[in-house]
């Protein structure tokens, strides 16, 4: 229940008293806040189009076309059926065959009786429209009340559909005003610094809209960073140049000339109020919002991409730790709850940070207790599938199955996704689930094809490309290659380029016999990652990639001492030190080797142990390699990244077991059971 803005006032001349939540998936609830069962989501789908009205009547034909593409015959009378059921759901206690006080018969269709004040898309817009030309001390408070309303995209549980399409672009329109109209008012208070975060993120997201920019500009002005605030207009005209053709706006070179000269009315003096608020922050509204939002904000920045990925995470976890720290619980649940980004590679950028959050869920799920929404539990149990990885705890599994059984209980499309996500994630706890991940990824397409998710339709196809990588079907992974791009540039989602350009680099190796052009290749796809903002996968691929090459052409590890190996040093060091010619430095490095973590690296790095083990002739390693590496053959060592391959798992397994009978051999050339016998050492 919403505590901010749901306070409750009696209902009309003794008739049921019921609000409306279309911001986020559609809700009925009773006078008490208690959600009310209204069925079906074609249910769901005609209230939400009487909603969408606005009160006004809606004739039987056109809610006939709108909810059918392709009407049946007896679309007309399911509509009346559904309008019977949707009555005795909202009014149970109406006599029969009396007039409905909500859902009102006019002439040959419907509308929705129920006060504005009750709906929360009407109050939305009514609160807009009533303070566009108030103070700013009125504007700021109200509309970050008004924000705090929304839970997510607008009607986010319904299947798209052209009206659906139209209404969701007005509100989303109109939310934006609303998030430049608050900005101005705090900034004209004098209170744009803590606005930086989310006015960042706000217009990367939005590159467009030269207000944003402007705003952002203003606020880092406010927080004594003059220096970035002209190189954000700066930005701003090169962006707006680029990508859509526009010259420079008049209110950009304004602004400039107004930060250069230090304008005062750019820093107002804060009342007294002011600077005891922003001193103790503790005005619950403006917190609740500043958070979700910092959170919500960061979730739209974060599929950009680059900058603003490293900048989101930042900024989710610095809302996450601070909603903590209010004592409020449902605040918190809330606030984690509001990112709600895919995640597609399994290892942490920041494992310091994923455990932190982590930790924080579960405090905050023990703390909620059994009485939590179940959608907000099951997105904080796949807050912790999603971010746990790497090692095999049994707990953070089990999160993410609850997480998915709440979702399909509840028929929530969204929170489906996003446990199917955390699914993916701790499928890695243990090798060879790729049939497992392959299921996940037809069914997050599938899902999210019908309900309109374009971000995890991405991610399916991504994890589709996995799939047919560790699989060796390289030809089958190019129309979700296709797709994926195709849906990233509709999306704004560049990031996902460059993870299919890696792909290309690996087919590339895995089919030429020209180390040098494949090493080209790599470079080029290192080059992408420097600015991807994910340090958990770019660093280290590029001297993992051409350590690879190395291998599947016997060759000794790489040496030069500009390569960065980022985390992965301790698996190539015995490597390194024998290509150095130290063959007891290469044994004490192999003799003190940590497990590879449970993630999409983990075949990887132990087809490197194999690697080691064959060299060295080393009999313990070689045991627990081929233990490792068992339950994946069949399968391509490496695959799993969809970035570089070790070749297949069954070569690596056939050189261990050569090994541990070779006697005599020369142990300076590795893998000399190694020929390329079948799919040329490689994929397919």
């Amino acid at each position: 229940m919403r505590e901010p803005d749901q306070q409750r006032i009696s209902g009309d001349n003794g008739h049921v008293e019921i609000h409306v939540e279309v911001l986020g998936p559609v809700v009925v609830r009773d006078a008490e806040g208690a959600p009310i069962a209204v069925g079906s989501r074609r249910r769901r789908e005609l209230l939400g189009r009487l909603v969408a009205a606005g009160g006004r009547p809606v004739p039987l034909g056109v809610l006939v076309a709108d909810l059918w593409e392709d009407r049946p015959h007896t679309a007309a009378g399911t509509v009346r059926t559904f309008v019977a059921e949707l009555r005795r759901a909202l009014e149970p206690d109406r006599p029969p065959r009396s007039r409905s006080h909500v859902i009102e018969t006019v002439g040959t269709g419907y509308a929705l009786r129920v006060p504005r004040e009750r709906v929360d898309a009407h109050r939305f817009e009514d609160t807009l429209r009533a303070v566009r030309d108030e103070p700013g001390g009125r504007v700021a408070p109200a509309l970050s009340d008004a924000l705090s309303w929304w839970t997510g995209e607008p009607y986010a549980d319904l299947d798209a559909s052209p009206w659906l399409t139209q209404e969701r672009a007005r509100l989303a329109e109109l939310h934006r005003q609303a998030v430049e109209l608050r900005a101005r008012a705090e900034l004209d208070l004098g209170r744009g610094a803590p606005l930086v975060p989310e006015l960042d993120a706000f217009a990367a997201t939005h590159a467009w809209r030269e207000q944003a920019w402007v705003l952002l500009a203003h606020a880092l002005y406010q927080a004594d960073r003059q220096v970035d605030a002209l190189a954000s207009l700066r930005d701003a005209r090169a962006r707006l140049l680029d990508r859509y053709g526009l010259e420079s706006a008049d209110s950009l070179d304004h602004l400039e000339r107004d930060i250069l000269r230090h304008a005062p009315h750019l820093r107002p003096a804060p009342r007294d109020e002011d600077r005891l608020r922003l001193l103790t922050r503790t005005e619950a509204t403006g917190t609740f919002t500043r958070l979700r939002s910092m959170s919500t904000v960061a979730g739209a920045a974060a599929i950009t991409g680059g900058a603003n990925l490293v900048l989101a995470q930042d900024q989710r976890a610095a809302a996450v730790a601070e909603a903590e720290r209010t004592g409020d619980p449902v605040l918190t649940a809330r606030v984690i709850a509001a990112y709600d980004v895919p995640t597609i590679w399994t290892r942490a950028d920041d494992p310091g940070r994923s455990q932190a959050l982590v930790a924080t869920t579960r405090r905050t799920l023990d703390r909620l207790g059994a009485g939590a929404p179940p959608a907000l539990r099951a997105r904080l149990l796949a807050t912790i599938g999603l971010e746990h990885r790497g090692t095999r705890d049994r707990w953070a599994a089990e999160a993410a199955t609850e997480a998915e059984r709440l979702a399909r209980d509840l028929q929530d499309a969204g929170v489906l996704a996003l446990a199917l996500n955390a699914r993916f994630v701790q499928s890695f706890q243990h090798p060879g689930r790729t049939g497992e991940r392959d299921a996940v990824a037809g069914e997050l397409i599938e899902l999210s094809t019908r309900h309109d998710l374009p971000t995890f339709e991405v991610l399916g196809h991504l994890i589709k490309i996995q799939v047919h990588a560790a699989r060796g079907d390289l030809d089958s992974a190019e129309p979700h290659v296709v797709a994926a791009e195709r849906l990233a540039t509709i999306h704004e989602t560049p990031l996902v380029h460059v993870l299919t350009g890696a792909f290309r680099a690996m087919r590339l190796a895995a089919r030429s016999n020209v180390p040098a052009e494949v090493a080209r290749a790599y470079r080029a796809v290192a080059a992408d990652l420097a600015g991807a903002g994910m340090p958990g996968v770019e660093a280290g691929l590029f001297p993992l990639a051409l350590l690879s090459l190395r291998m599947r052409h016997r060759r000794p590890a790489p040496t030069d001492p500009d390569l960065d190996w980022g985390p992965y040093r301790p698996w190539v060091q015995p490597l390194l030190d024998h290509a150095r010619g130290d063959l007891a430095a290469a044994r004490r490095a192999a003799g003190t080797l940590p497990r590879p973590a449970a993630d999409h690296l983990y075949d990887s790095l132990w087809a490197v142990n194999a690697h080691t083990a064959v060299l060295l002739q080393d009999d313990s390693l070689a045991a627990r390699a081929r233990e490792a590496l068992h339950p994946l053959r069949g399968e391509i060592a490496g695959g799993t990244t969809a970035m570089i391959t070790f070749g297949p798992v069954d070569d690596l397994l056939v050189a261990l077991d050569r090994s541990a009978t070779r006697t005599g051999e020369n142990p300076s050339t590795p893998f000399t059971a190694l020929r390329a016998t079948r799919r040329g050492g490689a994929c397919r």
